[in-house]
Formats: C-alpha cells, structure tokens, sequence
C-alpha cells in the first residue's frame, strides 16, 4: 500500500446510542458486514488491566453495545478474552467492572486466561521480543476485533490497540517486557496477530498518566480501522491536541511505538497515507 490514503480511520461523535455511534463509525468503513461473516466465532479483545472505571478499562456497556452490533451482523459465537494485570485475579475485576454481567447478556463466552495454560510462541518480526508466551487460547482466535481505550501511559507513553496484546501475555513475561524497550516490544507482540477491526472508545480519555489514573478529557468520540497503526496514530493526534503535561509532545511518528511499527509494516508509513473519515 504505496498509494497516499490507503489506510482509513473513521472519526464519529458519540451519542447516548453506543451501538448506533459504533455502527456509524464502521459504517465509514463498509459495516459491519465488510469484517464479520456469518456464524462464525469472534474473539472481542477489551482493555481490561484493573477495575477501575473507564477510560482505565473497558466501560461494561461499549462491550455491550460492540457485541450486540456483532450479533446483530452475524456473528455466530462470540468470546471475550482477556486477563488482568499480573497481580490480579481476571475473574475478579470482570466481575467488579461489570464486563461479567455484560458477557452473561451477550451469551458470550468470558474466558480469564489467567485461568488457563500459556503457549510460548515465536515473534517473527521480533528484534527485542524474540518469544514469548502467550495464552493458549488465543493462538487460534478466529476473528478478532479489539475494543482498545483512548490514554496515555506512564511507562509506553499510550495504551490503545497495539499495546493490547500485553494483556494476553504470562505475567512473568509481562514483566520482562517492562525491563526494556517496552514500546518496542509491545509492538513486536501486536505484529503476531492480525485483527480485523478495532473500535476504539474514545469518549473519555486520559491525558497524563494511565494505564489507571490520570487526567480525564472528554473527546466524546468513537474511532475504528482495520489497521492498528492507522488508528493508533490519529488517536495519538486527537491525545497530542490537548497540550497536556505527558510523554507524546514530540511529533506522532516519532515515538517509538509508532515508529517502531512502520518500520514493522504493521501500517501506514506517515500520515500521509491516512485518510481520517467522518460523517
């Protein structure tokens, strides 16, 4: 993808209507349809490190309504995986959060792989993550489609879609992925996989601080692709607007996550070859 504008991110304000706000969005992209066949498994991919409430983790109710929207174009089974930082109980949080309760009314499978056996993968694209493990389950995902939060990160600068995978990772590995070149690394582990589509809540988010506290500003927005790197790049933009005291001041493809990943191929090469779509 040579071409100027071949990665599209669709850009919609929110309204009360979470489904129709995610459904707008996506529309930009071609709906639903375009990234969902029918009857087959979806793995949805929330942000779901403590309980604190959103834009900390997952609001209960965007995974709600996402899911819903999944059912609604077919979706056949639907899973939710995730596991919490390394010193919490996943089942716990989910519970605490309300994301249980939300995968009940779903029908969907919640699956705590912190509950389940890890798989030592190999990165292909890994220059500082070389291997690593991964839970078992999410080896064969089917679809997957990733719900990311809009905030920054005291150590990787942001958390949205490519940061993610962390959260998939053994807890002894998760800690060895901090040691050094963490943003690096965390790229590395995104390249292993292969989303369909991510639909970033980006109605709050935070500013400084993160992954669980920090400053709140209100975007009011809901972002989707079906690139990490697109999407990740203008969030970091919508972030970068707001002049606040943290670590992303210097210029969006400079940072190592996002430089990092054009170098990997993940996604666009500069902004350039982005094209932000809104209604």
């Amino acid at each position: 993808m040579s071409q100027q504008h071949a990665y599209d991110v669709a850009e919609v304000q929110a309204t009360q209507d979470l489904r129709h706000s995610i459904e707008r969005a996506v529309g930009l992209l071609g709906g639903l349809k375009r990234f969902v066949n029918e009857d087959e498994v979806v793995t949805l991919k929330p942000n779901l490190n403590t309980a604190d409430p959103f834009p900390a983790s997952s609001d209960p109710q965007f995974i709600k309504a996402l899911g819903e929207a999944l059912l609604n174009a077919g979706t056949g089974e639907l899973r939710i995986v995730e596991s919490s930082m390394f010193s919490l109980s996943t089942r716990a949080v989910a519970e605490k959060n309300g994301l249980a309760t939300v995968a009940s009314e779903l029908g969907a499978e919640l699956v705590y792989l912190d509950e389940h056996d890890w798989k030592r993968v190999r990165i292909p694209k890994g220059k500082y993550l070389k291997t690593v493990s991964v839970g078992a389950s999410v080896t064969d995902v089917g679809t997957l489609v990733l719900a990311p939060c809009l905030k920054t990160h005291r150590f990787a600068r942001f958390t949205m879609s490519m940061k993610m995978f962390v959260g998939w990772v053994k807890p002894s590995d998760r800690l060895k992925m901090h040691a050094r070149h963490l943003e690096e690394k965390c790229v590395e582990l995104a390249s292993y996989f292969r989303p369909t589509l991510i639909v970033m809540d980006g109605r709050r988010a935070f500013v400084t601080g993160g992954p669980a506290r920090g400053e709140v500003v209100s975007p009011n927005l809901v972002l989707a692709s079906n690139n990490m790197l697109a999407i990740d790049a203008h969030a970091v933009d919508i972030l970068r607007a707001y002049h606040a005291e943290n670590r992303i001041k210097e210029d969006t493809w400079s940072l190592p996550q996002i430089r990092h990943a054009a170098t990997l191929g993940i996604g666009p090469l500069n902004e350039r070859e982005i094209r932000v779509l809104r209604e």
